[in-house]
């Protein structure tokens, strides 16, 4: 029985804060390559005709998609499983998993060896890595253009799904510049990763540094703003000693599709950005924002290009005129603004919580330990 690991490799845009991000997901592959060679039978790793060559020195399968095609997510995973005989399925989206230490890949290796027929997701709801065991089932299903929806997919064509308990491993994922931001601000990844967060030439975030001021200080409070998932928002605060306060809108929207336009989004249209980070300084100390369900216009968004150079709060390299302005208007906020996607408000809130506390020496324990009877017990 064929047990592969697939990672699908996507292009980036050839701008400064692109090319960053691709140079950190490569790394973090790299990494994660290694840490599953003991593990699998094969890895494959699934890329267009360029970026296939920088593969090359590792020891994998390459799977070469064609440059002058649109890339179907659906269709080149069920090529895989087609043409590889594959049954047991460790897939990655490349940036994925490279925080994963060896009990976590022991969980996906557990699951793959003893479960029949099923799919573990690290994020059902919007799926960055996942193990597929009978994986001709995935033949079947009617699978999604992007890895997001997959979770959905396979629960629509009865394929029993089960999740990972959310972790900073299991959570975290290279999607922005926000993202390499704050790896570089921790003590983790791989070897690769590191080296290549070292050599960088990183541009300078002071909102990170003032931001996690904010998330020590027992006096502070902070705005929350995106896809976040409840369970994350809990974890994250029961870590840090601010008060939270903020608004979850958004989650599914690439995984469903949805084309809608939410509350906040109709509020900051209304007013304007200014005015918008005006009243935001005058409620809330610091706030981290999810920008994509804020800015996305009628079911669109711009090119990674504005939006990696939002994040990194570069007004003068963003063409879209609203991203331009917004971007300005964070930049000149009287409050650290920490900008980002969906990852920054899922790992990156449980990576955040544990760079606030570097060289501080403030009690952690900051809440009080639950009480359960008349014994005491905890």
């Amino acid at each position: 029985m064929a047990r592969i690991a697939a990672i699908f490799h996507a292009p980036m845009g050839e701008t400064a804060s692109e090319q960053f991000v691709a140079g950190g997901r490569l790394a973090a592959t790299t990494d994660l390559i290694h840490a599953l060679r003991s593990w699998v039978d094969e890895i494959l790793v699934v890329a267009n005709d360029n970026e296939a060559a920088l593969f090359r020195t590792l020891d994998v399968r390459l799977i070469s998609s064609p440059l002058d095609v649109p890339f179907h997510f659906g269709r080149a995973l069920q090529a895989l499983a087609h043409d590889y005989k594959i049954e047991e399925l460790l897939y990655f989206g490349s940036g994925s998993g490279g925080l994963l230490n060896q009990s976590s890949i022991e969980s996906l290796i557990e699951f793959a060896e003893h479960c029949q027929r099923g799919a573990l997701f690290n994020n059902f709801y919007s799926c960055d890595f996942a193990v597929v065991t009978s994986a001709s089932s995935l033949l079947e299903a009617r699978l999604p253009s992007n890895d997001n929806g997959l979770g959905f997919a396979l629960s629509d064509a009865g394929i029993p799904c089960f999740s990972l308990p959310r972790s900073i491993e299991t959570a975290f994922d290279i999607d922005t510049p926000t993202d390499l931001l704050l790896l570089r601000a921790s003590d983790r990844g791989g070897k690769s990763l590191r080296r290549f967060l070292e050599a960088s030439a990183l541009p300078s975030y002071e909102s990170v540094d003032e931001l996690c001021g904010c998330l020590v200080d027992r006096n502070a409070l902070v705005h929350l703003f995106g896809r976040i998932n409840p369970t994350v928002w809990g974890q994250f605060e029961q870590q840090v000693a601010c008060r939270t306060t903020g608004v979850i809108e958004g989650r599914g929207m690439r995984a469903t599709g949805a084309s809608h336009t939410y509350p906040h989004h109709d509020l900051l249209r209304g007013i304007g950005p200014a005015a918008f980070f005006d009243r935001l300084s005058e409620a809330v100390d610091a706030a981290i924002l999810d920008t994509r369900p804020l800015l996305v216009e009628a079911g669109f968004l711009p090119p990674a290009s504005d939006r990696f150079a939002s994040d990194l709060l570069l007004d003068r390299e963003i063409v879209d005129p609203d991203w331009k302005a917004f971007t300005r208007a964070a930049a000149n906020a009287s409050i650290p603004v920490l900008l980002g996607g969906h990852s920054l408000v899922s790992g990156g809130l449980y990576l955040l919580a544990e760079i606030a506390w570097k060289g501080r020496q403030l009690d952690r324990r900051l809440h009080p330990e639950p009480f359960f009877g008349r014994n005491g017990q905890t």
